[in-house]
């Protein structure tokens, strides 16, 4: 029970850490690994992606120490961490870049809210002034532009 509640709070903490390494790092001393995925070019692939490696290490390090020490409060924060970046994927990826196309209609209120952030944290093409640094949790500001724009439809 313990070791599903410690993967449980290590996901939601995660949030708070893509944040701050997405505002502080990405933005930061990384953005040029970071700066094609504002300024897109040609290819499937960016340098952007890396991001995805650098994030696994901690997670597959937790897994596998945690694993081979029998530790396994570490294995569940490892756990943690690998089922944020699935959850990240889903979300950056799939629903909000569409790079693979499952959620292309979508009417539900959240998918348009964090496609909302997403798109003013796009509008910014530089590291500086950016806004919606998070990937889960949406400020209340594009919930409401998306029942605007839903009572406007109506």
């Amino acid at each position: 029970m313990w070791y599903v509640l410690i993967t449980l709070v290590t996901f939601c903490l995660m949030e708070a850490i893509t944040w701050l390494t997405h505002r502080y790092v990405m933005h930061g001393f990384l953005w040029y690994l970071h700066e094609d995925h504002h300024k897109p070019g040609p290819g499937v692939f960016e340098k952007n992606d890396a991001f995805f490696v650098i994030f696994a290490i901690p997670s597959w390090l937790c897994i596998m120490l945690g694993s081979m020490y029998q530790v396994y409060w570490v294995v569940s924060i490892g756990a943690g961490i690998a089922l944020y970046g699935f959850a990240y994927f889903l979300v950056h990826e799939v629903i909000i870049h569409q790079r693979i196309k499952w959620f292309t209609r979508s009417k539900n209120r959240y998918i348009k809210a964090i496609r909302w952030a997403h798109k003013m944290h796009h509008k910014h093409l530089g590291k500086e002034n950016g806004e919606s640094f998070g990937m889960l949790i949406v400020a209340r500001k594009y919930w409401q532009k998306v029942k605007q724009d839903e009572q406007l439809q109506q």
